[in-house]
């Protein structure tokens, strides 16, 4: 990216969060948002605001500068359960981080980020929105909503010149999921699923947000974009 933007990533304590914010560290401006500051997060020396966007008070965000270039939203959850095991919190709980979060944020910003004359938002889905797997009901169902909500804001804020994407990954190698990777056969097992043949990582999500959020993008909105091993489109 030529000129320095500012940058705001949620969900930068970790995984690939964390990953982008290291990238886009480097000449931009980032503002890092986590409900806990890591050491990994520390090192860089962004600037932190330590709160869960989804409930608190985001009063706390009136610091940030009068022009947002780059929100990238990319808290995450991974509850997977049958169906008849899903309680009706589980199904909230999912909506509120994945979905409310976003809106809530998106709608605090807004005005900064029409004021830069051109900026773009980056939301986070999975690749089980398309295809539809077992036990995802819950996540799937937030994560869908994600997606409707990227497209709708694209077309609303397009006259505003700001650019609203979505990346859906495949599973990928994070704390997050480290449960559904946690000893060699699992790992092999989830890799073998993938046309790739392997599992991603957080840097390759975080090539992707950051390419979304710079100017090389610019004529690309209202897109969800699968980096996902070839999961959601190829049968090998």
């Amino acid at each position: 990216m030529s000129n320095p933007k500012n940058i705001v990533i949620v969900g930068a304590g970790k995984g690939i969060g964390l990953k982008t914010a290291e990238l886009l560290s480097e000449g931009n401006n980032v503002f890092a948002i986590s409900r806990n500051e890591t050491d990994d997060l520390r090192a860089l020396g962004t600037s932190f605001y330590g709160i869960d966007v989804s409930k608190d008070d985001l009063g706390v965000l009136d610091g940030l500068p009068d022009q947002i270039h780059g929100l990238i939203y990319c808290p995450g959850s991974i509850v997977l359960k049958p169906f008849n095991r899903l309680s009706e919190q589980d199904f909230l709980s999912d909506f509120q981080q994945n979905v409310m979060g976003a809106v809530r944020l998106i709608q605090k910003l807004l005005p900064a980020m029409k004021r830069a004359n051109g900026a773009s938002v980056v939301l986070f889905s999975t690749v089980a929105v398309k295809l539809g797997m077992p036990f995802h009901a819950s996540i799937a169902a937030s994560k869908g909503a994600v997606e409707g909500l990227a497209k709708s804001l694209a077309a609303e804020l397009a006259i505003s010149a700001i650019r609203v994407n979505v990346i859906a990954p495949s599973l990928t190698e994070t704390p997050l999921a480290a449960n559904l990777l946690s000893t060699p056969e699992k790992k092999d097992a989830a890799a073998k699923r993938h046309p790739l043949q392997r599992v991603g990582t957080p840097e390759e999500m975080a090539q992707m947000a950051a390419f979304l959020v710079g100017d090389n993008s610019a004529w690309i909105t209202g897109q969800v974009i699968g980096v996902d091993g070839g999961l959601g489109s190829l049968r090998v």
